[in-house]
Formats: structure tokens, sequence, C-alpha cells
């Protein structure tokens, strides 16, 4: 476990390296990329097998008060600020170590980046080749996964910042990555200033914990807060502050606006971001931070409201897009929504669960999705439309497309499923009933909009685009059979296993372990719901039994509402113009007339025009000096006559 500080370095030592030799180096240096995260996950696996055979009698382990599960922290000391006596909210230095922190969601965490991104850049070898910048491409994926993998590790929270904002540069660049282009250059900007946004308040949240903490330490925060220390006011506070920057990395209402934009980098940078890195980063923050949130019931409902309104305004566009990855990316806020509703439910559980579940699927969607482009010969966006009936040209990626449409749709017995179950469980038993009506409407229109996408792209009629369709290079189509075996399996891990396994609720927890429980009424009704949804979708769009085209017309204005994505970017866009840069007008006039030629100017002026009037009286002719004496003698001789008189 000591080494597992390893598992980010090999990325970030092969991201230089790349940078200045690919030039001599085979593939532009992509080998050792795909070398660096294929050791971090060797790592991981020697630090989770060392982990489980850990207890607490180990040196540097304990059973957490707070998590209540095994927690070992490895730390040095990083640095020393202040002098004693000096601070002004502590009465010594403070003293930061550098150090990480394993435990059951740090092990998770980083088996599914290590995994999913290896997947990705063995996939990219065949996605990415002959782009002109393939090994900066692969440069900036390694620094990309070391940022993500850093910030799963950190044990305080100036490190984890550290990390944040270099997983923000990461996906600027990869975002940005053909940056000739309009579309990829300023979504790249998009999604950099939105996520800032969030990060201010994270920063403002993170120094309020270390103004009452007197301490970066998480250990140290995490305690203050369950004992009361910190005070319901101050707790409240920072839980506030930490979700605005989960909210912008998450893509959670009303932050959302960058992630569809995203779009526009490499597909396979997309299926890393909405897989396993920078979109799942807000939901690692809440569970991480989960102890400041849990002792605020009003933090608490403000995490599930936004996760509810975040999950089905998102699922209702992603029913109308016609784009495919887009579709994906609506998809992805969706299920963070759950995620992010699921931890504000107290199913701490079960948010972690579905994080893993949505991120194995969703990886192998966006591959699935770029698999599409390379066998149409696509270079942007893919119209559902035009690309219908692929399931001949593309049995392969038709066939791992589909089980993960199934597996994010809900239908049993895939990984999506049981997860998506214990969420609305925790729904159901800690929220409002109307929370669970909401859910389970989102579930219902995640099946749906899933099934579209699947029947539409390969079982429907075939489309203009799709004539000379073919299948993809078998390195792409293996990566994409790995994952689809993760998405239809990953979900028995839910399960107890006597003598082996006590399912994921014995091991990754919060307070307490929870063996797996099956509510037969919530799970009969989501199954319903879900194959009723794929049943509706085939009668449309295969069979075209039903149309939608008369419920198109009658609810045409809430349609061009949706297919508006909620005017979400418009109120940006008026606030900006309207709001923004008016104030900003004025502020600038008021600093050019008022700071600069008044504050600053003015008295210059005064200055030099009261030069100009006393150097009037320089004449240089002595008859004008002897005049101004003479008058002067006769004024004084008047003035001493006067006083006299």
């Amino acid at each position: 476990m000591p080494l597992a500080f390893l598992i980010p370095v090999f990325s970030f030592a092969a991201c230089p390296l790349i940078i200045l030799f690919q030039r001599w180096l085979p593939l532009r240096g992509a080998p050792l990329a795909i070398l660096a995260i294929g050791g971090g996950f060797v790592v991981w696996a020697l630090t989770a097998v060392s982990f489980l055979g850990a207890s607490a009698e180990h040196p540097a382990c304990e059973v957490s008060g707070i998590t209540g599960a095994l927690t070992c922290h490895f730390s040095t000391s990083w640095f020393e600020a202040g002098l004693p006596g000096v601070s002004a909210t502590v009465d010594q230095a403070i003293h930061l170590d550098w150090g990480i922190i394993i435990d059951p969601l740090t092990v998770v965490l980083l088996g599914l980046v290590t995994f999913v991104a290896l997947g990705v850049q063995l996939y990219s070898l065949e996605y990415m080749k002959g782009d002109p910048r393939f090994g900066w491409y692969f440069a900036w994926q390694a620094l990309f996964v070391a940022a993500m993998l850093t910030l799963a590790l950190a044990d305080n929270f100036l490190l984890l910042y550290i990390a944040w904002e270099l997983v923000g540069l990461c996906s600027y660049l990869l975002i940005g990555f053909w940056f000739e282009n309009p579309g990829p250059r300023e979504a790249a900007k998009k999604a950099f200033v939105v996520t800032r946004i969030g990060d201010v308040g994270l920063l403002v949240g993170i120094l309020l914990l270390w103004v009452n903490v007197g301490s970066f330490s998480m250990t140290d925060a995490f305690a203050a807060a369950a004992s009361g220390e910190l005070g319901s006011g101050v707790t409240t506070a920072a839980a506030i502050l930490l979700l605005l920057g989960a909210m912008g990395k998450s893509a959670q209402f009303p932050f959302h606006v960058w992630l569809p934009d995203a779009m526009e980098g490499p597909t396979p940078v997309s299926a890393l971001i909405h897989a396993a890195t920078m979109v799942i980063a807000g939901v690692y923050l809440v569970a991480r931070a989960y102890p400041i949130f849990a002792a605020s019931p009003e933090a608490m409902m403000i995490v599930a409201i936004v996760g509810l309104i975040t999950a089905l305004g998102a699922a209702t566009i992603a029913l109308v897009s016609t784009d495919l990855k887009r579709i994906l990316a609506y998809s992805t806020v969706s299920h963070l929504g759950l995620m992010m509703l699921s931890l504000g439910a107290f199913g701490w559980t079960a948010a972690v669960f579905h994080l893993m579940a949505h991120g194995f699927a969703k990886a192998l969607l966006f591959l699935g999705a770029g698999s599409v482009m390379h066998g149409v010969g696509a270079h942007g966006d893919v119209d559902i439309r035009r690309v219908g009936g692929l399931r001949r040209a593309m049995p392969v990626t038709a066939v791992v497309f589909s089980i993960g449409a199934l597996s994010l749709g809900g239908i049993p017995i895939l990984s999506g499923f049981w997860s998506k179950d214990e969420i609305l469980i925790a729904v159901e038993h800690n929220l409002p009933v109307i929370f669970i009506v909401l859910t389970m409407l989102t579930a219902f229109l995640s099946a749906l909009y899933m099934a579209r996408a699947m029947f539409v792209v390969f079982f429907g009629p075939e489309g203009e685009d799709s004539h000379h369709a073919h299948e993809s290079p078998v390195l792409m189509t293996g990566v994409m059979s790995v994952l689809a075996v993760l998405a239809i399996g990953f979900g028995w891990i839910a399960f107890n296993w006597p003598g082996a396994f006590d399912g994921i609720g014995g091991f990754v927890f919060y307070d307490h372990a929870e063996k797996f429980h099956f509510n037969y009424v919530l799970g009969a009704l989501s199954i319903i719901l879900a194959v009723g949804a794929f049943v509706l979708a085939w009668l449309v769009y295969v069979r075209r039994a039903i149309s939608h085209e008369p419920w198109r017309a009658r609810f045409a204005s809430i349609l061009r509402v949706v297919e508006g994505r909620y005017y979400v970017d418009e109120a940006y866009q008026w606030s900006i113009d309207r709001v923004v840069l008016t104030v900003s007008a004025a502020l600038a006039f008021f600093d050019r007339a008022v700071v600069n030629d008044v504050a600053v100017n003015g008295p210059a002026d005064v200055v030099r025009k009261a030069g100009v009037a006393l150097r009037l009286h320089v004449t240089g002719h002595v008859y004008t000096y002897a005049l101004a004496v003479a008058l002067g003698v006769i004024g004084l001789a008047i003035f001493w006559w006067l006083r006299s008189v």
C-alpha cells in the first residue's frame, strides 16, 4: 500500500518524456503512455490485494470512527508556513503533510480510472492513427489520468485542489485538441470557464474549513464536522461551497452546459471524461467529504434537489437529441444527477456502486459511438437518423453497444439494473414521495432514450450515411468487448457470496456495512418501466407500428423548449450581454471618469493649471518687476495709513 503513490507517478513521468522525445520514440510515445497506465493498473491490483488483507493492527491503518471503514494513511512532511504565535488562526506554524489515503472508496475509484484509461488508450491507437499530433494526444492523456489518480489518493484538501485544477487544465487541452477548428476551441473555453465558477466555491469552502479547523487535513475536518465542533452554520456553508465545486466538475444544473459541448473533442476523450475521470470527480468529492454533508440536513436536501433536477432535465433533453454523442452526453449528466440524488438520500453505497457500473457502461457506449464514427467515416456530429441499420455492417459494435444501452436502461440482469435499484431504495426510504415518483420517471426516460439510440442506429431502416459502413479494427472491438463483459457481470458484486465476498455493501459503505437487499415492489416497477420503454421504442423506431408525429404536434411548444435545452445557454448569454457587460461598462466608465480622471489625474491637472496661471507674472522684463514693486509699496502704504486712521 505505501507504493500506491506510484500509480499516478508513472503517468506523470510519461507526459514530459513523450513531449520531449516523441520524435524518437516509437508511435510518437504512445506505448510509453500505455505502459505507464498499465503499470499503474498493476500497482493498483497489488494495492487492492494488500488492502483486502490488512487490518486495524497495521501501524498505518485504523477503523474510522466516522465512516466505519478500514482507512490507511501514508504521508510525509511537505512544508511549514508561518511563525509560531503569529498566525491569525492557529498559535503555531502551519504544518502540511503530503499524503495518500487508502480506503474502500479510493480502491474502487483507482480501479475504475486505471482500467478504463488503459482501455481508452489502447482503443486510441487505432482511432487516432494518422493524427498529426498523435504524440501530444497521448501526453495529455497521461497527464489527465495522473491528475485524476492524484485527486483520488489525496488525503488533504490542498493536494486535492491542486489535482482538481490540473484535471480542469487537461480537460481544456483534450476537449480543444483539434483547436484549429472553431467548435473544439470554443467548447474547451466553455468547459474551462464554467467549471472555474464552481472551483471558486470549492476553494472558498476549503479555506473556510482551514480557518475553522486549522488544518487542510480531511481527517481533521471530518472529525470536527462529525463532533459538532464546526457549528451548524459553518458546516452547512462549507458543504454548499464544496458542492459548488462538485456541481461544476460533475455537470450538475445549472453548470451542466459545458459537458454536451465537450463532444467536440476526440471520442476516446469523451469516453474517458464521461466515464472515469473529470465528471466523476464531483461525485467523488461529495462522497469523500460525506461526513461534512451528513452533518448538515440542509446541505443533504440541496444535494438531493440538485441531483433530481439534473437527472430529470438531462433525461428529457437526451430523448429529443439527434446527435449520437450528445445523447450519450446528456445521459451522462442524467446519471450523474442520479448519483448526486442518491448521496442526498443517504444512499452512499448505491451512489458509489452506480458510479462504477455507469463508468464501465458509459465508456463502452462512447467507444461504441467512436466505432460508429470510424465505420461510417464521420468526422463530426453523427445524426442517428442518417446512420440507421448498422447491425449488418458492424455486428460486433451493434452487440456491445446494445449491451451498454441495456445496462444503462436498467434491464435485468445487467449491472446498471442492480445499481439503479439501490438508488431507488435509498430515495424511497429517505426522501419525500415526490422524489421517488420523479426518480421513477427519470428511470423510464433513461431506458427510453437508450432504446431510441440503440434501435435507430443499429436496428432501424438503413440510413443514407450507412451504405459504406464497415466494422472497426479488432483492437477497438476488443476493448469494447471487455467493457461489455463488465457491463453484463459487474452488477453481481452486489450480492452476498458466502465464503467469498460479502457484496459491495460489505466493502464500500458509510457508517455501517449493509448486505444486499432487494425491494420487490420497487424492483418489479422499475423492470416494468425499463422493459416497457424498450418495447415502446421498438414499436416506434423499428416496427413503425406507433407514430410519434401526433405527439410531436400536440406538444410542439413543450418540445420546442426541450429541444432548445430549456434555453439555459441562452439565459447565460443574455445575462452576460445584458447584465455582466452592462455592469462592466458602468464600472469601466467609473474607473475611467472618476478613479482615473478625477482621483489619479485630478491632482496632476490642478498642479499643472496652477503652474500655468502662476507663471504669467514671470515676464523677464525689469520694468514689469519695478512696476510690481512700486504698486506693492503703494499698497502697503495705503494699508498702514488705513490702520492708523
